[in-house]
């Protein structure tokens, strides 16, 4: 595996044949799809960094999902990849309907981890109150990364899985501040892409204690794709691959193997 610095980001590559462009969520960078690499090897790999996150630097103005989209959109330019399967996490799931919508050529199928069409308008101000606490500085992004690893993940991951609790500890609380509160604005902000008009294959992925992508909604997602498959995940919260990478394995594998050729 190698990274390199694509379109101002850090881009992690690996692998040969059809491409996946792997998307992480907020507080995530490419490490959040180390847990499910065995489900990743038959790809061509391809796992940015989303700008301002971990180690990709943060561009000049604010953030919003459909210029993330179009950032996704021109590293497959830059790469000549005409078209990727995607599997994305949380905000990057919004990410990938918008650049399915957008830039449909560019999409063979999504396998979506913790999917939201847009945050709940009563949970914006929330979000943006984070952003705000996160411009404190390093010691704020430790108050964050607790408050994540303690709100959520499963009962059954605090109890008896305390290297997936410290892999996301770590992952949040080594975000850039500024980043981390520009992603958070462009959560807040974010609008639902016209996911009814989405003509690929679609996997969405919750876990049973998902708070913020809880099975209620992910159904009612599901019933605006035609032909969307769902899974809920037992014993598991909102950080999916880190909580439960075999089952997420397992659900990925058999979704791509049902995929045409």
């Amino acid at each position: 595996m190698a990274t390199h610095i694509i379109e101002g980001m850090a881009v992690e590559m690996a692998g040969d044949g059809e491409a996946v462009l792997c998307i992480h969520g907020l507080g995530g960078s490419s490490n959040v799809w180390t847990p499910i690499a065995q489900a990743l090897q038959p790809f061509r790999r391809v796992a940015p960094d989303l700008p301002g996150s971990a180690r990709s630097g943060l561009p000049d103005g604010a953030l919003c999902v459909e210029a993330l989209a179009d950032r996704m959109a021109a590293l497959l330019a830059a790469l000549e990849v005409d078209a990727v399967h995607v599997v994305a996490h949380s905000l990057g799931t919004i990410v990938a309907q918008h650049l399915a919508t957008a830039h449909p050529e560019r999409v063979r199928s999504l396998a979506l981890f913790g999917p939201l069409v847009a945050p709940p308008d009563a949970g914006r101000p929330g979000i943006r109150a984070r952003a705000e606490l996160a411009r404190q500085g390093a010691a704020a992004m430790q108050d964050i990364a607790d408050a994540i690893v303690q709100g959520a993940t499963s009962v059954e991951t605090k109890a008896g899985n305390p290297a997936a609790l410290a892999a996301i500890r770590e992952l949040v609380m080594r975000q850039p501040p500024e980043g981390y509160a520009r992603s958070c604005e462009a959560l807040a902000g974010a609008q639902s892409a016209p996911i009814e008009q989405l003509r690929v294959p679609v996997l969405l992925v919750t876990g049973d204690q998902d708070g913020v992508a809880p099975p209620a909604r992910v159904d009612e997602m599901a019933q605006r794709i035609a032909g969307a498959e769902v899974t809920v995940l037992p014993g598991c919260g909102h950080w999916t691959t880190l909580e439960q990478p075999a089952r997420c394995i397992q659900e990925l594998q058999r979704f791509h193997a049902r995929l045409p050729r």
